[in-house]
């Protein structure tokens, strides 16, 4: 069986950032990836919308909050020195009725608090920014930007190689067994390591073997607005979220290329990588119909949830809720685009997780909650992880 002192599960953004930070902390380290996909970042890391967040919502103190603002600055700066496209265009977070002023109050707080640069705004000065956008108040946010998250995963992975770190692909990770050495099974040969790193995004909990949260899939479906239309958008247009939820409602993103992208929505994904409706994983549907998580997320919630679907079902639905931000986007003018799917660990109690969630215990550091923005968040949450590894290995 072939050793290795760490072995990381998941070739994502985080995964390969941890993996690059682990070899730049301790480069004498045999240090091997395994990815269960022929090639990195197919999941989370390559299907979202590619923003560079600020950090302003999320609860200070919290590890979203600290590490959100910190990467972001991180990530531009990994960006310019390695020639990855990216731009810091900044975003209106907009209160379009009175009811959202109260949230939009608390945006501001919050951001205060995390250092992120923010701007009150009027209707006069939203105008200016996104001339096309209508609101009674907004938020002014100039530290967002845009990227790729792909080019990224793919230049930390060069890195990893170049640090003689060890990428395999087409490697399933099926469990975990021992504990002062950890024999990794996979669906070929295994591999044994001192420490596991799990960074396995929608399989992490199945990794972990946890029992008091699971990963529930939701799908965000994205639509591109039509190229006539895209001179409605300036840079990144957002409305004020529901601080129920960890996710932010239907927005609309540029990307680097020139495109608007309208989305995402929130629906729940019947398989761990359900991409559409008709990807359905009929074990995995039992299974998320018998957690009592989601029980209670649809008896509380399910109101939002018939919404969340028949926007996903009807495009003048979306088309509706988008004119609310932006007046003039109709039905036709959005086509559909490749979907992503969030994993989201909820808890037993129905408890949607609103931080990232990191777990140890010897040989074993299990990170299992890590959504947007966790993206952004990569090299900051990859050092962090470096730091707990080495502490393992040193004990």
């Amino acid at each position: 069986m072939e050793r290795f002192d760490v072995a990381v599960v998941g070739g994502g953004i985080i995964g390969l950032a941890t993996a690059r930070a682990i070899l730049g902390d301790r480069p004498a380290l045999r240090l091997v990836v395994l990815e269960k996909e022929s090639a990195i970042a197919r999941h989370q890391s390559g299907r979202n919308s590619n923003v560079l967040h600020s950090g302003i919502y999320y609860r200070p103190g919290s590890l979203k909050a600290t590490m959100a603002s910190r990467g972001r600055a991180s990530m531009v700066a990994y960006c310019a020195e390695h020639g990855i496209p990216h731009e810091v265009c900044g975003k209106v977070v907009v209160a379009t009725r009175e009811a959202d002023l109260p949230r939009l109050d608390e945006l501001e707080r919050r951001a205060v608090a995390n250092g992120v640069t923010i701007e009150r705004i009027d209707p006069a000065r939203l105008r200016e920014l996104e001339p096309h956008a209508v609101g009674i108040a907004a938020l002014h946010v100039p530290e967002t930007g845009i990227t790729d998250f792909g080019a990224v995963s793919a230049t930390l992975a060069r890195q990893v190689e170049a640090a003689s770190g060890t990428i395999r692909t087409g490697r399933k990770v099926e469990r975990l067994l021992g504990a002062s050495t950890v024999v990794v099974e996979t669906d070929a040969d295994p591999v044994a390591a001192s420490v596991v790193v799990n960074c396995a995004g929608l399989w992490s909990d199945r990794i972990a073997g946890t029992t008091d949260v699971r990963i529930v899939p939701f799908r965000g479906e994205y639509l591109e607005l039509a190229p006539e239309k895209r001179s409605l958008v300036r840079n990144l247009v957002y409305p004020v979220p529901d601080p129920a939820f960890p996710f932010l409602g239907a927005h609309l993103t540029r990307d680097l290329h020139g495109g608007v992208h309208a989305g995402p929505n929130a629906v729940l994904a019947l398989a761990r990588e359900g991409y559409s409706w008709g990807r359905v994983d009929a074990r995995e549907a039992r299974s998320l119909a018998a957690f009592p998580g989601l029980r209670a997320i649809a008896r509380k919630y399910w109101r939002t949830g018939a919404a969340e679907v028949a926007r996903s079902w009807s495009k003048t639905l979306m088309a509706r809720e988008l004119s609310r931000l932006v007046p003039g986007i109709t039905a036709a003018d959005l086509t559909p685009v490749p979907a992503g799917v969030r994993a989201q660990a909820v808890a037993t109690d129905g408890t949607l997780l609103d931080d990232f969630v990191i777990r140890q215990s010897p040989g074993r550091i299990h990170l299992v909650n890590a959504p947007s923005p966790g993206a952004t968040a990569s090299l900051e949450i990859g050092r962090h992880m470096s730091g707990l590894v080495l502490e393992q290995l040193d004990r």
